[in-house]
């Protein structure tokens, strides 16, 4: 089976060259010797009869005498696979270079487009047939004529020998048959080089995306060839490291989840065990431990909206509720809990909102979780004993709140990825505490009010977040 269909796909490739070699030989071949041999061949042929008959006419001016022409033609050293036969007005043979023509001397010769010549016109004539085994003739006919007006005195009737024509076609031919079928190698050996160099990476792109769909890794393609193709390994190079990092922020996410919820989890689980104990009959002891399950619970309520928040993220379906608010009435009931924690911390906590600020478009709830979790971000990293300082005010018509903290700082080199979901920085330099939503929702609530967050920081230096709104 495997023999029949290579056999076939040989024979397909095979019968068109076998087809095609012929035609293409055949057109090149009679666009050659049409366009450019025949006419070139008549032409020096016409030329030639032109020169011996001005000669000729010069020679007969000289001595008057016809008989002169033979010993001239003699002594001129002609083609000899040009024919030269020089016939009177009647047509009849005079002189001939061709030793089959001289026993014809004085006999009439039936030379084609003779009667053209007789009347005094220059006469070229070919016969051509593309066919093989035809026979091909140039005939250039010129009368001698000594004076304008007056009948010729004699014809000159020049023409290539067959033989000799016939072998030059068959040579050009020849040429032209291995021109084709040499351009057909060459091609046909650069085409293969072409194919492989591009069949190759196409293979691998090929490869690298049958991996990723059955959920295997795949390494990075090189980026090499021409630029369609290197255009699509880069293509495919940058989707496999995206489906890696969303392979990774999956991997996170959950780690993230079991983390997180375990530990609100076991403390509710614990406070129940407790209650189903007795632990209820202690009215102090039931306060604290409902207290407590209820900050768990708070806590987890934190998770689910960061989810939620991320859910909305993925699918676009963020949408803000914006009314004009006054900035300077609003940030600081906003920010007033989050003193209160950063005095639990122990933490100097200072505020500085001006009573000028503006009247803003924004959405309250989704502009109030951007603020909580920028000030959650300075006391997390704070230590005991540090200080956070939140201010706010406007430059160039841009109204800025801004969060500086003490805390270890962050390297440059993560800078740019903490807004990244599920980015935790370093361990030892910052806990790893939460999911790692919390700037990242925080980046794109604020992106949906047309504003942006930055960030300076350095190691060992604090870090300060600002975040960015139009002005009202």
């Amino acid at each position: 089976m495997l023999r029949s269909l290579r056999s076939r796909l040989m024979l397909s490739h095979i019968l068109p060259l076998v087809i095609v070699v012929p035609l293409m030989s055949l057109a090149l071949a009679y666009l050659l010797e049409t366009r450019f041999l025949l006419p070139r061949l008549a032409q020096d042929l016409l030329n030639d009869a032109r020169l011996l008959t001005e000669i000729t006419r010069s020679d007969y001016l000289a001595f008057g005498e016809r008989a002169n022409i033979q010993l001239l033609l003699l002594r001129l050293d002609l083609n000899p696979q040009v024919r030269l036969v020089y016939l009177q007005p009647d047509g009849a043979l005079v002189y001939s270079n061709d030793p089959d023509f001289l026993a014809l001397v004085g006999q009439p010769i039936a030379a084609p487009g003779l009667a053209r010549a007789q009347a005094g016109e220059e006469v070229a004539l070919a016969n051509y047939s593309l066919l093989t085994g035809s026979k091909y003739s140039i005939h250039v006919l010129t009368p001698v004529i000594i004076q304008a007006g007056e009948k010729p005195v004699g014809i000159l009737w020049m023409t290539y020998y067959e033989a000799s024509l016939t072998k030059l076609f068959q040579q050009i031919r020849l040429l032209t048959i291995l021109a084709v079928i040499g351009g057909l190698l060459v091609g046909t050996i650069i085409g293969s080089a072409l194919a492989l160099s591009i069949g190759k990476p196409i293979r691998q792109v090929t490869q690298a995306i049958h991996s990723l769909a059955e959920g295997e890794r795949s390494a990075a393609l090189p980026e090499q060839g021409p630029y369609e193709i290197r255009d699509l390994a880069r293509a495919v190079n940058v989707l496999v490291t995206r489906l890696q990092s969303l392979e990774q922020a999956r991997r996170q996410l959950l780690a993230n989840l079991v983390h997180e919820l375990g530990r609100p989890l076991g403390a509710l689980r614990s406070a129940i065990q407790a209650l189903a104990r007795g632990a209820g009959n202690d009215p102090q002891l039931l306060q604290d431990l409902t207290t407590g399950m209820d900050e768990e619970a708070a806590r987890l309520q934190d998770i689910l909206n960061d989810l939620a928040h991320l859910h909305d993220q993925v699918l676009g379906s963020l949408e803000l509720k914006r009314e004009p608010i006054q900035m300077s009435d609003w940030l600081p009931r906003v920010l007033l809990p989050w003193g209160e924690a950063a005095q639990e911390k122990h933490l100097d906590w200072q505020v500085d909102v001006p009573a000028s600020l503006p009247a803003v478009q924004i959405d309250q709830m989704r502009f109030a979780q951007v603020i909580g979790n920028l000030a959650s971000n300075a006391l997390k990293f704070t230590p005991p004993g540090g200080k956070v300082q939140v201010s706010a005010g406007l430059q160039d018509s841009q109204l800025w709140i801004r969060f500086q903290d003490s805390g270890p700082g962050i390297p440059s080199d993560e800078q740019e990825k903490i807004f990244q979901p599920f980015f935790q920085g370093s361990q030892g330099r910052r806990m790893r505490e939460g999911m790692g939503l919390g700037l990242s929702i925080a980046s794109d609530l604020i992106g949906a009010h047309e504003g942006y967050i930055t960030v300076e920081s350095g190691e060992g230096k604090g870090s300060v977040f600002t975040a960015w709104l139009p002005g009202g």
